[in-house]
């Protein structure tokens, strides 16, 4: 199989598909690698490397797209990529299509074979190519959220740890899976008062095990978040609902509850967003301000740590690419029921029940869409 890794064109995205060590295994399995020229340069890999385990290094994305039977990215494609599919080709990556109806509808009429890194599930509901993003994700969040805190980015001006004689800033955390458990992490080593809010009581169980005493957890409903949030200095979303758009935990009306320089920071909204006033934004433009609350929505967040979130990506996807390279997609499917739960379009027909009802549009069933 041709594989095509091109270098990822979103704003400030500096991680790449695949690493050298990634694309030697896949060489060795007797496939073909085509790596746009410094695909991989702001991750810190670089032409030489990639030519030095015998890839192609290629400047023309068009010739790229156009020769590759898989192609391996980081995020979604964006417009200026939609014309560069053509009809049968393999997309494995991020694609969050329950939050882009014209991406959805730009894949489902180039007829392609489009898999999606954040709906591939284990068995057991686990995310394995997700978790390690959301990992990062939530290690950020607190990070990030703290910078904002600051007067001089138009924050409250609290510091998140506190000082000794001087209260620690609050932190909320909505959801207790893998971001709201690492944003818990760093928050409380960052000495916050952190609470986090969870609608499952046998996880809220796990986590008072599991998490120091300045971690505290509290049912999610929309009671304990009115009382909570006029307290709250930094709101940190992590709802997530495989494949689907996230629900608005917290709606717009709930919102002016909070400080005036208060800060959210929604992980979430690579999939819509769990805070109504939420909407995307860039590393160029991080953060906008609204009802006095300052609001940060970047869809990639793990992109500026590229070395790290490389690394830890492909970790997890390399096997995954080599079941659809070495099995054919359709082989695959059959075969991994794991990955065949990441398989949003095959062929023009969408197969994620999810996106469907996200945006009203026909289902098909994989074995309806293989036949």
């Amino acid at each position: 199989m041709i594989i095509g890794i091109p270098k990822e064109i979103k704003k400030a995205e500096y991680r790449v598909a695949a690493t050298p060590a990634c694309v030697r295994t896949l060489l060795e399995e007797g496939h073909k690698v085509i790596v746009e020229t410094k695909a991989g340069e702001a991750s810190g890999f670089f032409n030489e490397e990639f030519r030095k385990v015998g890839a192609e290094i290629i400047d023309d994305r068009k010739k790229l797209f156009k020769g590759a039977d898989l192609i391996l990215k980081v995020k979604e494609p964006l417009p200026e990529e939609y014309y560069l599919f053509h009809e049968g080709q393999i997309l494995f990556t991020y694609l969050h299509l329950a939050a882009d109806e014209d991406l959805t509808r730009a894949l489902l009429k180039a007829k392609i074979v489009a898999f999606g890194y954040e709906t591939v599930q284990k068995n057991d509901g686990s995310l394995p190519l997700l978790a390690p993003m959301s990992e990062i994700a939530g290690r950020i969040s607190p990070l990030v959220g703290s910078f904002y805190l600051s007067k001089y980015t138009g924050g409250c001006g609290k510091f998140i740890g506190g000082v000794p004689g001087v209260l620690p800033a609050k932190v909320t955390i909505i959801g207790g899976g893998t971001v709201g458990i690492n944003a818990a992490k760093i928050a409380a080593g960052m000495r916050a008062q952190v609470t986090i809010l969870e609608v499952n009581v046998e996880r809220m169980r796990y986590l008072d095990d599991i998490m120091p005493s300045n971690v505290t957890t509290l049912m999610c409903n929309s009671h304990n978040l009115e009382q909570t949030l006029p307290d709250t200095d930094l709101l940190i979303g992590a709802v997530l609902v495989p494949g689907a758009r996230a629900p608005h935990v917290v709606t717009r009306k709930m919102v002016p509850l909070m400080k005036e320089g208060s800060v959210i920071v929604d992980v979430a909204v690579d999939q819509g967003g769990c805070v109504e006033t939420t909407h995307p934004t860039t590393q160029d433009e991080p953060i906008f301000k609204m009802e006095g609350v300052i609001h940060y929505c970047v869809t990639n967040m793990p992109g500026v740590y590229p070395q790290t979130s490389t690394l830890a990506l492909t970790n997890v996807t390399l096997s995954y690419v080599l079941e659809i390279a070495n099995e054919g997609y359709k082989a695959a499917l059959e075969k991994d029921s794991t990955l065949a739960r990441g398989a949003n379009i095959i062929l023009g027909k969408l197969v994620s029940r999810e996106v469907a009802t996200a945006h009203h549009l026909p289902f098909s069933s994989i074995e309806e869409s293989l036949s």
